[in-house]
């Protein structure tokens, strides 16, 4: 086995149609900072990292645009979702919703047992869980 010590998840990346349209998305409707964003002429895309903290402390969303995307990306059948912890799911769901955000999976406990979720959809259709989490005092 590998020593991990040391290791950390620094960042998934998903790729983005309209960047604009994907950084309003998340740092308007889930409270993520847009932590920065640079061109990248010669290949012909865009970085954007969005989170809830800095880039080199915290893990974070690199959404990814290439220039001459014309057609919505295929999301295929591996990915799953991103998940968000909130403090209010149910608030939060009826907010997104008054605001257009697709919430395909109301807020309620899982099936099973265990934590209450959500899922909403982002502009390019990812799926993001949304888990109800206790407020750190």
């Amino acid at each position: 086995m590998t020593d991990s010590n040391g290791f950390s998840l620094l960042h998934t990346m998903i790729r983005v149609k309209d960047l604009e349209k994907s950084i309003d998305f998340y740092t308007r409707h889930l409270g993520m900072s847009l932590l920065s964003k640079k061109d990248y002429p010669s290949g012909e895309f865009t970085l954007a990292f969005v989170g809830y903290g800095d880039i080199e402390n915290s893990t974070v969303v690199e959404l990814t645009h290439n220039w001459g995307q014309e057609e919505p990306y295929d999301l295929g059948s591996g990915f799953g979702h991103l998940a968000v912890g909130v403090p209010d799911i149910y608030g939060v769901c009826e907010q997104l919703e008054k605001e257009g955000v697709p919430v395909p999976r109301k807020p309620g406990p899982m099936k099973h047992g265990g934590s209450v979720i959500a899922f909403i959809e982002d502009p390019d259709g990812y799926k993001i869980e949304l888990i109800q989490r206790e407020t750190k005092a």
